[in-house]
C-alpha cells in the first residue's frame, strides 16, 4: 500500500496524532490514585509499581532518540505503523494483565511507543501542510501534550472512585487501536531521511543506559534513603551519561541530534524555560496530590485539577494567536509568571487547601501551556524546518527527564524534610517555585547577554520553505564572548 484512502487529509492526520499521544500522557498523570488498586490485584509492591512507572518514563525519554535514528535509515511512515502496533500490544497487555510481568512489559511499551509516535508523527503535521494550518497545529500540540496530562488526575480520580482500574486501561487500548487504524488510513510512504549516514551507536547507548539508570534511581527513592548507593549511584550515574550524550552530540561530525545548532541565544533560553517549567509544574501537582490523597475522596481530589485542563486549553488558543509574532518571546515569560503564582497559591496553606489548590492548578495549566510548547517553536524557528524532528527530540528528551525525574526527588524531600509531611511538602513546593523563577530569570539573562534588545518575529513562510531559519539567533553570550556562530553540521 503506497497511499491510504485518507492520506494528506489534515483533520484525519491530526486526529491520528491526538489518539497516538493522549493514551500514555493521560495515563501517566492518572496512575496516582490507581496504583494501590493495581498493586493489590496483581500482587505487586508499591515499590515495584514505582519502578515500573519510572521505567515507562525512561522508555518515553529513550524513544525520542530512537525515533530520530530509525527515521534516518527506515521508511518513516512504515515505522509509524510498527510503533502503533506495538502501542496497541502494550496497551492490551496492561489492561489484561494477570501478573506483574504482563503489566510491566505493557506499561514500558506504552511509554516507549508514545514517544516514538510523537517524534515520528508530529513534525510532518507541522511542516507537511501549508503555513495556514500551523495555527491549528499549535493548538493540537498544546492540548495533546498538556491537556492530556492535565486531565490525568481527573480521570484517575473518577476511575479510583469506582474501586477499579481495568476499564480505564481498556479505554486507553481502544484509543491506541483508533490511532493505528488512522495511521493506516492516512498512510503515505515516506523514504528514510538520511539512509547513508552512520548509525550513532554511542548516542543510542548513552541515551538508553543513562535514562534507564537515572529513572531507576529516582523511583527507588520511595523506599530507600537518598544516600543509599542503590539510589544515588544510578541517579547521578545516569545523569552523567546524559550529559555525556549532549557533549558527544555537540562534538560529533555527523550528530544524530542537532545539539550544536541549538547552542545559541534564543533556543537555549527557550529550552531552559521549558525544562524549569516542566519540572516545577509536574512536581507541584504531584506534591499537592500526595498531600491531599488521605484527606479527600479520589474523585473530589481529581476535580481540583480540572482547572489545569481549562488553563491548558485557554493557553493553546492564545498561543495560536501569538506564535508568529514577536509576542511569542513575552508569552513564555508571562507563562512562567503564571506558573510562579499558581505554585504560590498551592503553597498558601499546609496542608494545601482545596480552594487554593483548585485555583493554583488553573494558573499552573496556563503557565506550563505558555512555556513548554512555545519553547519548541523558539528553538525550531532558530533552525531550518527540515531539522524540526531532531529539535523536537532534544526538547522532549530534556522535558521528560525534567518532568518525570524531578517529581520523585521532591516527593522524597516532602516525606523526609521537616517535622511532618505538611512541612516537607511546603519545602518541596518552595523548590518548585524557585525552579520556575530560575527559568524566567535565566531566560531573560540569556536574552540580555546575547544582545537581544528587541525579540524578533519569525518569518513563518521562509521557515516553512526550509530554505532558512525563521529568524537569526545571536551566538550564546555574544556580548561577553564576541564569537561567531559555530558551524552547523546538521
Amino acid at each position: 500500500m503506497a497511499r491510504g484512502p485518507l492520506a494528506g487529509r489534515y483533520p484525519v492526520v491530526a486526529a491520528m496524532v491526538v489518539f497516538a499521544l493522549v493514551p500514555y500522557l493521560a495515563l501517566s498523570a492518572a496512575l496516582g490514585p490507581l496504583t494501590p488498586l493495581i498493586a493489590r490485584e496483581l500482587g505487586m509492591s508499591l515499590q515495584a509499581m514505582n519502578v515500573t512507572s519510572g521505567m515507562a518514563n525512561a522508555g518515553y525519554a529513550v524513544g525520542t532518540v530512537l525515533a530520530v535514528q530509525f527515521a534516518q535509515h527506515l521508511p518513516q511512515r512504515r515505522m509509524l505503523i510498527v510503533y502503533g502496533v506495538l502501542l496497541v500490544i502494550g496497551s492490551v497487555l496492561t489492561a489484561a494483565a494477570v501478573d506483574p510481568a504482563m503489566f510491566i512489559v505493557g506499561h514500558v511499551l506504552q511509554g516507549l511507543c508514545t514517544s516514538l509516535l510523537l517524534i515520528a508523527a508530529v513534525p510532518p503535521l507541522i511542516i507537511d501542510y501549508p503555513a495556514a494550518r500551523l495555527r491549528e497545529t499549535v493548538v493540537i500540540l498544546n492540548v495533546c501534550i498538556f491537556g492530556a496530562v492535565a486531565l490525568g488526575p481527573v480521570v484517575g480520580g473518577a476511575q479510583a472512585s469506582s474501586h477499579g482500574w481495568r476499564p480505564l486501561f481498556w479505554i486507553i487500548a481502544g484509543i491506541a487501536v483508533a490511532a493505528l487504524v488512522l495511521s493506516l488510513l492516512t498512510f503515505r510512504d515516506t523514504p528514510p531521511a538520511n539512509p547513508g549516514t552512520p548509525i550513532d551507536f554511542i548516542a543510542l547507548g548513552l541515551a538508553t543506559v543513562g535514562c534507564a539508570a537515572a529513572f531507576f534511581g529516582a523511583s527507588w527513592l520511595l523506599t530507600h534513603r537518598f544516600l543509599d548507593p542503590a539510589t544515588w549511584g544510578p541517579l547521578f550515574g545516569g545523569l552523567l551519561l546524559l550529559i555525556l550524550l549532549f557533549v558527544h552530540e555537540y562534538t560529533a561530525r555527523n550528530p544524530l541530534l542537532c545539539v550544536r545548532s541549538l547552542v545559541s541565544t534564543l533556543p537555549v533560553a527557550g529550552i531552559v524555560a521549558a525544562v524549569c517549567a516542566a519540572a516545577a509544574s509536574v512536581s507541584a501537582i504531584s506534591l499537592t496530590q500526595t498531600s491531599l490523597a488521605d484527606r479527600m475522596a479520589p474523585m473530589n481530589l481529581g476535580l481540583l485539577y480540572l482547572p489545569e485542563f481549562g488553563g491548558a486549553v485557554l493557553t493553546a488558543f492564545v498561543f495560536a494567536k501569538v506564535f508568529h509574532t514577536r509576542a511569542l518571546h513575552y508569552f513564555v515569560l508571562v507563562g512562567l509568571v503564571f506558573l510562579c503564582a499558581g505554585i504560590l497559591l498551592m503553597n498558601g496553606t499546609a496542608p494545601p487547601s482545596a480552594a487554593l489548590t483548585s485555583v493554583g492548578s488553573g494558573l499552573v495549566g496556563v503557565g506550563v501551556g505558555a512555556s513548554v510548547v512555545p519553547a519548541l517553536f523558539i528553538a525550531g524557528f532558530s533552525l531550518r524546518s527540515r531539522n524540526v524532528q531532531r529539535v523536537f527530540a532534544i526538547i522532549e528528551l530534556v522535558r521528560a527527564v525534567a518532568a518525570f525525574m524531578v517529581a520523585p526527588i521532591l516527593l522524597y524531600v516532602a516525606a523526609n524534610v521537616g517535622s511532618n509531611i505538611d512541612s516537607g511538602t511546603r519545602t518541596a513546593l518552595w523548590i518548585c517555585f524557585a525552579l520556575s523563577v530560575a527559568g524566567a530569570v535565566v531566560a531573560v539573562a540569556l536574552y540580555a547577554l546575547g544582545g537581544v534588545r528587541h525579540p524578533p518575529a519569525p518569518s513563518v513562510d521562509t521557515w516553512m520553505s526550509g530554505a532558512q531559519p525563521g529568524w537569526f539567533s545571536p551566538p550564546l553570550l555574544a556580548r561577553l564572548t564576541h564569537k561567531a556562530q559555530p558551524e552547523d553540521p546538521c
